[in-house]
């Protein structure tokens, strides 16, 4: 039975860590939710249960909403802006283009601003399809309800997300011509590809010096970072890489990870830019994490 069990648990364990990331933005605590899930599921009598994969999504989709609730909590005495943990993801991550909007650090930063039991509903049906009745036995409400929340949660993440798709090549093609801008000093080359209105934010956590509030306006910006990079040491370099299903920056100084810079791009310009210092959130991003939103039968 044990086996039988860890079978099916390892079975859906990227689709049910996907979950548990998208709701609470934390890997670290997307992982405690899943030993949590385990702990639960291995006690679990399995002749009881009709849908594997029904069960262990409702079991962790009820644990993150316990965990999301406290982390909202320490949230408010967090030092300066919060950032989500930053993903390493594989390649085929950004050629699924649901799931890297969903994963990625503009989207995640629209859900917090969802209570967590909108964030819940919104994830489950919008990203992972689930149906109503599933959703609505994971987070404790009537169906009714949880079409109400769906809805609601749609309404405003449509009114907050990027306005539009943005394939992986226009990604690149945008991030490369910042990365070129930054490294050659172009102020002019920065501009082109700033949008008027970008919003510049800098997780430190309290621990490393960042950005303590966040900075907008593209001459601003532009001129924040080229004084930065004037400051860098000969050993200081940016290596892109695919952060939460986009490409991004990784900043190393001898070679250590001192920031991953992400950016959100509408209309092929940038409207945002992430950069995440706070050493406590830079441990997944040397190795690749897999996430998934596939039914896994």
């Amino acid at each position: 039975m044990t086996d039988t069990a860890t079978d099916a648990f390892v079975r859906h364990r990227s689709l049910l860590f996907t979950v548990a990331y998208e709701m609470l933005g934390s890997a670290a605590d997307a992982e405690d939710v899943l030993q949590e899930t385990w702990l639960r599921w291995a006690g679990v009598d399995l002749d009881t249960v009709q849908d594997q994969r029904a069960y262990l999504v409702r079991i962790t989709t009820r644990l993150a909403l316990t965990r999301l609730r406290t982390l909202r909590r320490r949230k408010e005495s967090y030092v300066g802006p919060w950032l989500p943990e930053p993903l390493l993801t594989a390649p085929d991550v950004a050629e699924d283009v649901e799931l890297a909007d969903s994963v990625s650090m503009a989207m995640l930063l629209v859900l917090e601003t969802l209570t967590p039991t909108e964030r819940a509903v919104f994830v489950l049906r919008e990203v992972f399809d689930i149906e109503y009745e599933e959703i609505a036995e994971a987070v404790g409400k009537t169906q009714t309800a949880v079409r109400q929340i769906a809805h609601r949660a749609r309404q405003h993440v449509a009114a907050r997300r990027p306005r539009g798709d943005v394939s992986p090549t226009q990604a690149r093609t945008v991030l490369d011509a910042f990365q070129r801008a930054v490294e050659t000093g172009d102020l002019q080359g920065l501009l082109d590809i700033l949008a008027p209105d970008v919003v510049f934010l800098g997780d430190g956590g309290g621990i490393v010096r960042a950005v303590p509030q966040p900075i907008v306006g593209a001459d601003r910006i532009a001129r924040v970072f080229l004084t930065g990079m004037t400051k860098v040491s000969p050993t200081t370099n940016l290596v892109p890489a695919e952060i939460n299903g986009y490409p991004a920056l990784i900043l190393r100084i001898d070679g250590d990870v001192d920031t991953v810079l992400g950016l959100r791009v509408d209309d092929g310009r940038i409207t945002g830019l992430y950069a995440v210092r706070n050493p406590e959130k830079l441990s997944r991003v040397s190795t690749e994490i897999a996430v998934t939103r596939l039914r896994v039968s």
